[in-house]
């Protein structure tokens, strides 16, 4: 029996980890910059929205397709070119911002094509980590993912507030060369090309790789209608992401109605970074706590009520520490649920499963902030956290009462059809 390499020496997953964090802190740098220096062009905060949103949208749009085109293409050339393409967009930007000659219409054209990068490196990333990692690692793993997008969420944005004070180039000066670092490490990194299924003769999953887009994305949904407890599962998480996208507004209303600043506002803010760092390095205590049906439910629940704990009148200060709660316990789910999509979807279905539950976590967060400003604009911010809560403890109830949900441990079951 071959010895299992420990994680922190399995040289590929660890390049493959440094790529995506150095990749991920370039964009999180100009996640600020980016609307700072449209506002300082144009004066406009609708159009500093406008560019936000083409990224978004055109992500959004590719999604699916990408997610097919991964498990049909070559995906150590898909992550290494789109990677590529990125800091070339970043590049263009750069010259644009330096020479001064810079227009919306360029702002938005450059986030399109950023956005399309983004559609298909995501699903790579999340099918290689499974190429590289043994089963046994692969929770390790995850966390240690969860671990990066948390770190990368609580420095970049005021780095990259720090570099735009030193000059309008600079954040995009230094995104760029993080998107060719993250290329360099992620061609050393040897991300497999292919699913392994697709090498073995006479294997269940050795299918034409060739078929209709449509036919390739439907079976993928097929796949997750057959599987009872990861449908349900999916829609709760699919609930969570809308009213957890929703509260945003209401909070700063709360802020703002007891006296709090744009300094208190963002300290108070501050504590989902603080508390989803925290939260990705206990995720693996927190997870064996429970198995993934109750997780969810635990997860839900506590969320639920730490937003509508936020309404209690102790000051503008007292949200933040609710707002800790509320990520100490998300990512545990997260790298819970990584985990049970690595082991149970075929490895040849990965790239078009992760696109279908991303597009339908992702189609519901654009109406987050929507329903959150009617809500505090009817309601105001106290009254719209706790209704958001009670909606979020009711969505943790129903889950609760289904069996499937109570029952679900994640992993594959040998009677499930294929």
């Amino acid at each position: 029996m071959t010895d299992v390499v420990p994680l922190r020496r399995n040289a590929r997953f660890q390049l493959l980890w440094i790529g995506s964090a150095v990749s991920e802190l370039g964009s999180e740098l100009t996640r600020l910059a980016m609307p700072l220096l449209v506002l300082a062009l144009t004066g406009s905060p609708g159009l500093a929205g406008v560019v936000a949103g083409a990224r978004t949208v055109a992500s959004l749009v590719v999604q699916m397709p990408a997610g097919v085109w991964v498990d049909r293409w070559d995906r150590r050339r898909t992550l290494i070119t789109a990677q590529g393409l990125q800091a070339v967009v970043s590049a263009l930007l750069t010259v644009l911002v330096v020479s001064g000659d810079v227009q919306v219409w360029q702002f938005v054209a450059l986030a399109v094509l950023d956005g399309l990068c983004a559609a298909f490196i995501v699903p790579v990333q999340d099918t290689a980590i499974r190429g590289v990692v043994p089963p046994g690692q692969l929770h390790s793993a995850y966390a240690q993912e969860e671990a990066r997008t948390h770190a990368a969420g609580l420095i970049g944005p005021p780095l990259g507030g720090l570099l735009y004070g030193l000059g309008r180039a600079v954040p995009f000066v230094v995104d760029t060369v993080t998107f060719l670092a993250a290329t360099l490490f992620y061609a050393l990194a040897k991300v497999p090309r292919r699913p392994a299924d697709e090498s073995r003769d006479g294997g269940e999953e050795r299918r034409p790789i060739r078929r209709g887009m449509r036919r390739e994305a439907a079976e993928a949904v097929a796949w997750l209608v057959r599987r009872p407890g990861l449908r349900e599962v999916t829609a709760a998480v699919m609930v969570l992401n809308l009213l957890g996208g929703a509260f945003l507004i209401p909070l700063i209303v709360l802020v703002g109605e007891r006296g709090g600043d744009a300094r208190v506002t963002g300290t108070v803010l501050a504590g989902l970074g603080v508390g989803g760092l925290a939260g990705a390095l206990l995720s693996g205590r927190i997870s064996r706590l429970l198995p993934p049906g109750k997780l969810l439910v635990a997860v839900v629940a506590v969320f639920g009520a730490a937003l509508a704990a936020t309404a209690l009148p102790w000051g503008a200060w007292w949200p933040m520490i609710p707002l800790v709660f509320i990520t100490l316990s998300t990512p545990a789910l997260n790298v819970v649920l990584n985990v049970v999509i690595a082991r149970m979807v075929p490895e040849a279905m990965l790239g078009r499963m992760g696109a279908v539950l991303n597009t339908g976590g992702t189609a519901l967060k654009p109406l987050g902030p929507v329903l959150g400003g009617a809500m505090a604009a009817a309601l105001g911010g106290a009254a719209a956290l706790v209704v958001l809560g009670g909606l979020l403890g009711l969505t943790a109830a129903v889950a609760a009462l289904s069996p499937h949900v109570r029952r679900f441990t994640g992993e594959p079951s040998p009677a499930s059809p294929a």
